[in-house]
C-alpha cells in the first residue's frame, strides 16, 4: 500500500469498521495516511481489518464499542486523543437494518423489512438507538477534541432512504431521516469553529447487511430495476464519498448531503 497524501497527519474514528462500507473507508483512509481507530462489536472481525491495514503498512487500532453507550463513546475519544494527539475525522457508519434474521422479502415480494403495523417498539427502539442516537453520541464525544484540533470533519452515513419512503421498514427510514437533519444542525453549530458535519446517502449498496435484500430474489429484482447504472454499489463506492468528505478538498462543504446511489432518487 502506498500512503497518500489526502488525509496525510489525520486522525479518524470510524463505526461499523468491521464489514461493509466502514472496512473499505478505513482502509481507504489508511492508503491515503490517516490513522485509523476502528470501532465494531464485532471483534474477530474489526480486529481482522485493522491487521490488514498494519500488515499493508497503515496505521490502526481496533476498539470494541456499542455506539448506544455514550460512557464507552468517552473513553474511547480519551483513549485515541491521548494515543494520537488529536481526533480530525469522525465517520459514523455503525448501523443496522432492523430487519428480522428470518425475513428475506416482504410478502409483496418487493421490499424487506417489516410493516409498520407489524413493527414492535424494542425493535424500533433498536434501531433509532443504533443509526440515530449513536450519531448523536459520537458527534457529541467528538466536539470538544475537534474543537482542540481547531476543527474537523464528521461524515454520518444515513441512506436513500433518509430522503425517500419505500413499502415497509418505516423506522429504518425514520432513523436514517433523523441523521440527515441532525447532521445539517450539527453543520450549523459548529461552522464558525471549523468542525464540518455532511450526510451521505447510499443507495442499494451490496454490504452483509443489506445482500438479503439484494441477491435472488424479486426485492433485489425490483431495486437493480430503479437504479439507472443497472449495477449495485459496491462499498469502495461509498468509501471514495467519505474520502473527498473527510478530506481538507471539502474545506467548504458542511451540511450538505452526498448521494452516492446510481442515480436512483434522480428517477
Amino acid at each position: 500500500m502506498t500512503l497518500g497524501q489526502r488525509l496525510s497527519g489525520k486522525v479518524a474514528i470510524i463505526t461499523g469498521a468491521a464489514s461493509g462500507i466502514g472496512a473499505e473507508t478505513a482502509h481507504r483512509f489508511a492508503e491515503h495516511g490517516a490513522r485509523v481507530v476502528l470501532c465494531d462489536v464485532q471483534d474477530e472481525l474489526g480486529a481482522a481489518v485493522a491487521q490488514d491495514i498494519t500488515d499493508a503498512g497503515g496505521v490502526a487500532t481496533y476498539h470494541r464499542l456499542d455506539v448506544t453507550d455514550e460512557a464507552q463513546w468517552i473513553a474511547l475519544v480519551a483513549s485515541a486523543e491521548a494515543r494520537y494527539g488529536t481526533i480530525n475525522i469522525l465517520c459514523n457508519i455503525a448501523g443496522v437494518s432492523g430487519r428480522p434474521p428470518s425475513m428475506t422479502v416482504q410478502a409483496s415480494g418487493v421490499m424487506t423489512g417489516v410493516s409498520l403495523e407489524d413493527q414492535t417498539l424494542e425493535n424500533w427502539n433498536l434501531i433509532m438507538g443504533v443509526n440515530s442516537t449513536g450519531v448523536f453520541l459520537g458527534t457529541k464525544s467528538v466536539i470538544p477534541a475537534m474543537r482542540r484540533a481547531g476543527g474537523g470533519s464528521i461524515v454520518n452515513i444515513s441512506s436513500i432512504c433518509g430522503i425517500v419512503g419505500s413499502f415497509a421498514n418505516a423506522a429504518y427510514h425514520a432513523s436514517k431521516g433523523a441523521v440527515r437533519i441532525f447532521t445539517k444542525s450539527t453543520a450549523i453549530q459548529y461552522a464558525k469553529e471549523q468542525i464540518r458535519a455532511n450526510s451521505v446517502h447510499p443507495g442499494f449498496v451490496d454490504t452483509p447487511m443489506a445482500r438479503p435484500g439484494l441477491l435472488g430474489n424479486e426485492s433485489g429484482k425490483a431495486r437493480m430495476d430503479a437504479t439507472p447504472m443497472g449495477r449495485f454499489g459496491k462499498p469502495s463506492d461509498i468509501a471514495m464519498g467519505c474520502l473527498y468528505l473527510a478530506s481538507d478538498e471539502a474545506a467548504w462543504v458542511t451540511g450538505s448531503e452526498l448521494v452516492i446511489d446510481g442515480g436512483m432518487t434522480a428517477n
